[in-house]
């Protein structure tokens, strides 16, 4: 994986499993909340086999609000808490790997607004990075109506989730 790596969690957990014959995903779950990491997986495969592309490794952390600020300034320069920030792929000894960092008290809280469940919004949010370190932006409509698109087509694959389920 990348240099950039977040400083000594209060629990980790590793999963190093291959989803594809070309990609293994890491998780780091580096907060409090019990999280499916199976739903977690599952989400980074779809989101690759939906888009396309190679990844030869993928590290998904599951960060809280606080860690999630801290990042998001550190590598972004921006202030606030945000719901994911991704990493795009790079090319290094290890091959081509990538990393999204995801702020799981932040699902929580966006799935209750929007009336869905913490899986669900894990899962699009998994999806969502991945798509990002793919190289998929969202800047501008056209863009972030093929990200919905891939995102809700990964939802099917995973769950069989759709717009209407709610």
């Amino acid at each position: 994986m990348s240099a950039r790596r977040l400083s000594q969690p209060r629990r980790q957990s590793r999963i190093a499993l291959p989803l594809t014959e070309f990609m293994e995903v890491e998780i780091r779950d580096l907060q409090d909340r019990k999280i499916d990491q199976q739903l977690i997986i599952e989400a980074a495969r779809g989101a690759l086999s939906e888009a396309g592309g190679r990844l030869d490794a993928v590290g998904i952390a599951l960060v809280d609000d606080e860690r999630i600020r801290d990042l998001n300034m550190r590598y972004l320069g921006r202030e606030g808490v945000t719901d994911v920030i991704a990493f795009e792929a790079e090319k290094g000894p290890d091959g081509i790997t990538g990393e999204v960092i995801i702020s799981v008290d932040t699902a929580y809280r966006q799935a209750a607004e929007l009336g869905h469940s913490a899986d669900e919004e894990l899962c699009v949010l998994v999806a969502h990075g991945v798509l990002h370190v793919l190289g998929y932006e969202d800047y501008d409509e056209s863009s972030r109506a093929e990200m919905n698109r891939l995102q809700q087509e990964v939802l099917q694959r995973v769950e069989g989730w759709s717009d209407d389920d709610g």
